[in-house]
């Protein structure tokens, strides 16, 4: 609820090019009129179609004590009028950051909606991220067709290739007018997101005619308004099964501890789900909750009463816990400017070491970092499937002359959303929320702290 609150009317606004008046080419489906008898389109959406951002009855009460209309977002679809002339209009497609499960899904969902649904034939990649937009690199565009996308949801990563940076806007911007570039998907995460933002503010400002359009990626899970990112349920899929091995591994010694650390720079959201799919983990460690390393209730005497007890632990540890113990390390950045986490797991392997071996205590500690295995993986069934929609939407709103915008899913519906008001502020786990519970209950965890 105190989310939606921090919405405005104005925050959830879809920016557009002009007045659409090109009649689509998406063929229409009609059925009967239930009112009328008479035949309606049914696939077709309308800007009045939306979808309200809380579907709680609490938000509903406290909107008619207001006297205000709830919050709802743009339902996305096909539109009956386009903005864009499919047979003269020239798309770019752009993968940035990191790998994830499904970018060549939604790749080759973008290019086969835009080239048998609307027409268009005039599509390119744009390689390495945004810095193939830049002249010194020297990358060569690479031309798509069903061709070239074929059979690259086989694959996993991407087919364009990737890269991390921070490059000149207005050179960006050049090389889509050069290109003459008229729709530009960006598949990205947050700082991905960010750029496209600012992206389509420069293009406003030069009053040119393209549009950008998001499709939000992060394996963590963490873009607000996006009720799921693609690659998700893949990435938990994955550590589910390294979280077994942790398993059969800790119950396969004496005083056996299987430790994994997961992706989650500052959302635990792959942590608590693995945990949660998995049921085999007895402590989990996330950003959002801070734990006392030491002490009567800290970790370190859990751990130890645990193995006394069952002789065996499990440990699930997200790359951006715990962090405040690392503060003696100096910080340092990647290529994107965003700060390089320090390593938890191999600190608390360490101390879990030391605090048993001054105690002589025997232990196995197997520690298990699966991230790159996970995040180069091929997306699974439901993953896929969720890409073709993320694509479809994708090219829907674009060709419709929607700009600065993400399509994201949202209480189930395929909805539009402003790159700014995803961008404002990161989605993290609630730790008063039934999943957390649920981790808790499951795992029977403390919370880990001296004065709970």
């Amino acid at each position: 609820m105190s989310r939606v609150h921090q919405l405005t009317e104005e925050d959830i606004i879809i920016e557009h090019l002009g007045i659409p008046k090109i009649q689509t080419p998406v063929r229409c489906f009609t059925l009967p009129n239930q009112t009328s008898g008479h035949p309606t389109c049914k696939n077709y959406v309308t800007e009045d179609d939306r979808v309200v951002v809380d579907t709680t009855e609490k938000y509903f009460m406290e909107c008619y004590e207001k006297g205000v209309t709830p919050l709802s977002f743009e339902k996305a679809g096909p539109r009956q009028k386009i903005f864009f002339d499919p047979r003269k209009i020239k798309c770019a497609i752009v993968t940035a950051g990191g790998l994830c499960p499904g970018l060549n899904n939604v790749i080759r969902a973008i290019v086969l909606e835009l080239h048998y649904i609307y027409g268009v034939h005039n599509i390119i990649g744009i390689p390495y991220g945004y810095q193939g937009f830049i002249p010194e690199y020297g990358h060569p565009v690479i031309d798509l067709n069903p061709e070239v996308v074929s059979f690259i949801h086989e694959l996993g990563g991407t087919i364009l290739a990737s890269s991390r940076g921070q490059y000149q806007i207005e050179e960006i911007v050049d090389a889509l007018q050069q290109l003459n570039i008229n729709i530009l998907f960006t598949i990205g995460g947050d700082g991905t997101l960010r750029g496209a933002e600012r992206i389509a503010q420069e293009i406003t400002n030069r009053r040119m005619m393209t549009s950008v359009i998001g499709v939000p990626k992060t394996i963590d899970n963490d873009i607000s308004w996006v009720q799921k990112s693609f690659g998700f349920e893949t990435a938990v899929e994955v550590a589910a099964k390294v979280i077994r091995s942790a398993h059969v591994e800790a119950v396969g010694a004496p005083n056996g501890i299987g430790m994994v650390k997961l992706m989650g720079r500052y959302s635990g959201y792959i942590a608590a789900n693995s945990a949660l799919a998995s049921r085999e983990v007895n402590f989990v460690l996330i950003p959002e909750a801070d734990f006392d390393l030491e002490g009567p209730g800290g970790l370190l005497e859990s751990l130890e009463k645990r193995l006394k007890e069952r002789s065996h632990a499990v440990i699930v540890v997200a790359e951006g816990a715990g962090q405040r113990y690392l503060d003696d390390i100096p910080e340092s950045k990647d290529a994107s400017g965003n700060i390089r986490l320090k390593d938890i797991g191999h600190f608390l392997a360490d101390h879990i070491q030391q605090y048993f071996g001054a105690r002589n205590m025997e232990i196995n500690l197997k520690y298990i970092d699966p991230s790159y295995i996970i995040r180069s993986q091929t997306a699974n069934s439901n993953d896929q499937i969720f890409c073709g929609f993320l694509g479809q939407h994708a090219v829907h709103a674009g060709m419709a002359g929607k700009t600065s915008m993400l399509v994201s899913i949202w209480n189930n519906e395929y909805v539009h959303i402003p790159i700014r008001a995803a961008v404002a502020r990161r989605k993290q786990v609630d730790l008063e929320g039934n999943m957390w519970m649920s981790v808790l209950e499951s795992t029977g965890q403390s919370t880990l702290k001296n004065n709970p």
